[in-house]
């Protein structure tokens, strides 16, 4: 079946004993690189339903866990997805929905296009991600969860 032509990314997270929250990264096994769960839409998901397969299939996460779909959305070239020639010619970028999903989960339970994920504080989390659209979605998760306002 070929991919839908829009990404939905999602940060897991969950909270601490001691009032916090921390943020589950999951480390790509083709680029190293630090991001969340992500992936595209098939027949007529929506991004939503996207995310949620693509969390559980990438990081375990039950499709029931609760998800916050996030302001941020970001285009991607089309360049980096296999099945972009059944786009057309005319679709040069794709919307990248963002989300979170809230887990108690310690131990993700990774696909193998992960080699590991680890959970970090904001602080922690934020420099290691590569995209600033990634960076920007994680900043506007950080601010709801922690009740701010977007100029706090």
């Amino acid at each position: 079946m070929p991919r839908a032509p829009f990404n939905a990314f999602t940060f897991p997270y969950r909270n601490t004993r001691d009032g916090d929250v921390e943020y589950a990264l999951l480390k790509r096994s083709d680029a190293g690189i630090w991001h969340g769960a992500s992936g595209g839409g098939e027949d007529d998901e929506t991004p939503l339903e996207a995310a949620k397969r693509e969390t559980f299939e990438e990081a375990g996460i039950a499709p029931d866990s609760p998800f916050l779909q996030l302001d941020t959305i970001s285009p991607v070239p089309v360049v980096g997805f296999r099945d972009s020639h059944l786009w057309g010619e005319d679709v040069y970028v794709i919307p990248q929905y963002y989300f979170a999903a809230l887990t108690e989960l310690s131990d993700l339970v990774l696909s193998r296009e992960h080699t590991e994920s680890r959970w970090f504080s904001y602080e922690v989390a934020y420099p290691l991600l590569n995209f600033d659209s990634d960076q920007t979605a994680l900043w506007e998760l950080n601010q709801r969860l922690r009740g701010r306002g977007p100029r706090e």
